[in-house]
């Protein structure tokens, strides 16, 4: 009888199986350049008898938002049909995001993704990072100066041919009064805008996955936008939940929730 998986092939196998198709590579067009990952999030709207419904986003870090026309790299997984096209184009690309205060994330509403791939004749097939997923502020009080593994799940850039891969990078994460969350180290070229996660232990042989938020730019150690932050922004960008919806906001919807715990036994 085999062995029972450790805690880091649990959660690698969580993050591959439940967040697989939830990241997209992008670039600036035309240009080798602005090399950033981009994840769909799903914002709990609220709890009803039919299910979540939620507002879906596209996150990335800001930084990598702010040109005209983007690339962004598809994959056949992604549409059903499976999409034929390996590129999508987007042209006024920095319009398309409302970037989130000083905390260098940017929000892409998710209509003009889905009305693309409307008028291409195929739909999205993608995972998202759900709420139920995405750090409270106690899972980032959690997080101290010692380093905890981190896993990162992005798209670098092969130096060999531009190609744009997804892999998850293993890691580690610290936090500090100062300085916030950051990633222990450098990380590849092409992953910056990638959600960042950690495995939460939750007592004895169980954890939980935790998406801990967004890898950001920067000068040595990368720092973290965390999702406790993150939520409190969005709510200034729709506040069609206090009453006045923008046109700007994403459209809130439906979805089945999902599970992503893992617990050990015997």
């Amino acid at each position: 009888m085999s062995e029972l998986p450790d805690f880091h092939s649990a959660i690698v196998y969580l993050i591959n199986a439940d967040s697989a198709r939830a990241t997209l590579a992008f670039q600036r067009a035309n240009r080798s350049e602005q090399y950033a990952t981009a994840f769909w999030f799903n914002e709990l709207v609220a709890e009803t008898a039919e299910g979540a419904v939620i507002r879906q986003y596209l996150l990335t870090a800001g930084e990598r938002t702010r040109y005209d026309m983007a690339e962004f790299t598809l994959r056949p997984e992604l549409g059903a049909p499976a999409t034929g096209a390996e590129k999508l184009a987007m042209t006024s690309f920095a319009e398309g995001w409302i970037h989130l205060g000083d905390l260098g994330v940017a929000v892409m509403p998710d209509t003009p993704l889905y009305a693309y791939a409307a008028r291409k004749g195929w739909s999205w097939t993608t995972d998202e990072i759900t709420d139920g997923v995405a750090a409270t502020e106690e899972d980032i009080a959690r997080i101290g100066g010692t380093p905890v593994p981190a896993y990162l799940l992005g798209h670098p850039v092969d130096a060999e041919n531009g190609a744009r891969e997804q892999a998850l990078v293993v890691g580690e994460i610290v936090r500090t009064d100062e300085d916030g969350v950051r990633w222990v180290g450098t990380l590849p070229q092409g992953c910056v805008g990638a959600p960042v996660f950690i495995g939460a232990g939750l007592g004895e042989n169980s954890f939980k996955l935790v998406c801990v938020g967004v890898a950001l730019p920067g000068e040595g150690h990368h720092p973290i936008a965390t999702f406790d932050r993150i939520r409190t922004a969005l709510l200034a960008v729709a506040p069609e939940r206090r009453g006045d919806a923008p046109a700007t906001a994403a459209e809130p919807r439906s979805t089945a929730p999902k599970r992503r715990w893992w617990q050990r036994r015997g």
